[in-house]
């Protein structure tokens, strides 16, 4: 089990190419100047919200004592899934009208998970801050590997290897600043 503060390693002893800090930087800023618009200023958006977010199960059941057993997402629904015979899409309730779906794709033998361009680096999911204590508690107790970041933040892996976050900061705040 891992606990405790992340701290990146440099650039240099992690094999990852050395980088203009201030230029990219630079080009944070320009994005922001030219996309970001204040609040008021802001179109609505298009959307009414985020239905689910998918991902790739590799055992129903093995999914289901993670999420429902261990993190306390109550499992909503189990179905098949319309676009393979034979496959579950299963759902968790993340509170807010939110789920956490997963497909199984028995037969179709997938590789491990993989971060790739494109493809899920995390899902951060917020928890108010007496249950991400609590939560991470549980993740101790359970011999999950965690990182602690800020001491609002718990990393960790899914039995498939997908990461995940678990954040104590409010829906819409990011480090303290409102980012909605």
């Amino acid at each position: 089990m891992t606990s405790g503060t992340y701290r990146p390693e440099p650039a240099t002893t992690t094999g990852a190419p050395e980088r203009d800090l201030a230029a990219l930087a630079a080009e944070r800023a320009r994005l922001r100047e030219r996309y970001l618009r204040p609040a008021e200023h802001r179109p609505a958006s298009s959307a009414r919200g985020l239905h689910h977010a998918a991902l790739i199960s590799s055992d129903v059941e093995q999914t289901i004592r993670f999420y429902q057993g261990l993190l306390e997402f109550p499992l909503t629904e189990l179905i098949e899934n319309r676009d393979y015979p034979g496959s579950s899409h299963f759902f968790f309730d993340l509170g807010n009208g939110n789920l956490l779906a997963f497909f199984d794709f028995p037969g179709l033998d997938l590789g491990p998970y993989a971060e790739v361009l494109g493809g899920l680096h995390h899902v951060a999911i917020s928890v108010a801050p007496d249950r991400w204590h609590h939560l991470v508690e549980r993740l101790e107790q359970a011999g999950v590997e965690h990182v602690v970041h800020s001491e609002v933040s718990v990393y960790f892996r899914d039995p498939d290897g997908a990461r995940l976050e678990l954040i104590a900061d409010p829906l819409g705040e990011m480090y303290g600043h409102r980012v909605l």
